[in-house]
């Protein structure tokens, strides 16, 4: 399974940048986005940055990979679901 990763850019040269998720660091391609700037929260795909993301749904991205280590670990996983407990599921607006 491939999961993108929210990586934050710390620097870049328009093709490629440094980008780092908790204590990783990679180099990615970033040609499929329009020059984005360092501090920037990017998903990062196989090595590719796919799309900017705002600080929330970095945030949310983050809380879902590691409730997915924790549920492995056989640990609770409601601190990483906050948004979802206590609520009805929903398909997105384009699967409705």
């Amino acid at each position: 399974m491939c999961l993108g990763l929210p990586m934050t850019i710390v620097e870049t040269d328009g093709m490629s940048a440094l980008c780092e998720y908790g204590s990783e660091r990679r180099r990615v391609s970033v040609l499929l986005l329009s020059d984005p700037p360092v501090g920037a929260k990017v998903l990062v795909y196989i090595d590719t940055a796919i799309r900017v993301l705002d600080e929330e749904e970095a945030r949310l991205i983050a809380d879902a990979i590691e409730g997915l280590g924790a549920a492995l670990r056989g640990e609770d996983t409601d601190r990483f679901f906050a948004d979802l407990i206590d609520r009805e599921p929903q398909l997105p607006a384009h699967l409705r």
